[in-house]
């Protein structure tokens, strides 16, 4: 997702790291403390943020939040560490108790259903924390793991939001391998759906030449109208920082779609004609984020 982001919390003391081999890269995950946890955010509509985790194996190329890294002290690129924050959900029920209620978003700057989320269940922790509390959650993943916790969803006041930026898994593979593939994703959402929760879909970064066709924005709606409330549209993020690992992706899968994506940065109408396409096609309400 682009144009999503909170206020940087205070820092973190690091208690152990040690390092897994995923693919062929090798991950760092590091175990921290945390000072605080539930953060005010600048998202529209979105009154705070909680992120269980600095950094994410979903390593997705578009990702907007490589901003993060500035905050840590890793050396390892964007997509290569996971800062797990043990205490988040006892600071969280601190927190809980002289904040102003309102809308909680997991999560902003990462994903709270990434794998080291398997292990840790510093999520499920912290959602936990949220029964009786009076906020609304809305949860946003690429994860099917988030059904492991369908039975305290359940008890929450609180939405889940899937994220699709294709509906083709070999296109997923090159721009988010480390994420649940679309098959999974779309069973998690049936799932999620058929246990009663509000559910929603977010269609983006769209991709473009790829998944901004009528075709392919028709075929989306088509596969999720059955099972969300609404969806949320992003176009990609083409600024210089997405731009050098979406343009390294391209050059060794798909590098005739360099110059095109090139041009793309430079076009003004673009947003214009997106919308427009996806108001003419969309078959459930839509909330824009360009």
């Amino acid at each position: 997702m682009s144009h999503l982001w909170t206020i940087p919390g205070p820092g973190v003391h690091v208690k152990k790291t040690f390092k897994l081999k995923v693919l062929f890269n090798v991950m760092k995950i590091s175990e921290v403390a945390c000072k605080s946890i539930l953060v005010k955010s600048r998202i529209y509509g979105v009154d705070y943020a909680v992120n269980p985790y600095t950094g994410c194996q979903h390593n997705c190329a578009y990702c907007y939040a490589t901003f993060m890294k500035r905050y840590t002290s890793h050396k390892e690129p964007w997509g290569q560490f996971v800062d797990v924050k043990l205490n988040a959900p006892s600071i969280l029920k601190t927190q809980l108790k002289t904040i102003k209620k309102g809308r909680i978003l997991f999560s902003s700057v990462t994903d709270a259903y990434q794998p080291v989320e398997a292990q840790y269940e510093i999520t499920r922790k912290c959602l936990t924390q949220l029964k009786n509390a009076s906020f609304y959650v809305s949860v946003l993943t690429k994860s099917a793991l988030v059904t492991r916790d369908i039975d305290i969803l359940k008890e929450l006041s609180c939405e889940v939001g899937f994220t699709f930026t294709t509906l083709d898994e070999a296109v997923r593979g090159q721009f988010e391998s480390g994420s649940s593939s679309l098959r999974e994703r779309l069973q998690a959402l049936k799932e999620v759906s058929q246990a009663g929760i509000r559910t929603y879909a977010f269609f983006g970064p769209i991709l473009p030449f790829i998944s901004d066709s009528s075709q392919a924005i028709s075929e989306m709606f088509t596969v999720l109208e059955e099972y969300v409330s609404y969806v949320i549209v992003d176009r990609m993020n083409l600024y210089n920082t997405s731009w050098e690992r979406i343009r390294s992706v391209l050059s060794s899968w798909n590098p005739e779609l360099i110059p095109k994506y090139a041009a793309l940065r430079a076009k003004t109408d673009y947003d214009f004609v997106l919308r427009k396409r996806i108001a003419e096609i969309a078959t459930v309400p839509v909330e824009y984020c360009f």
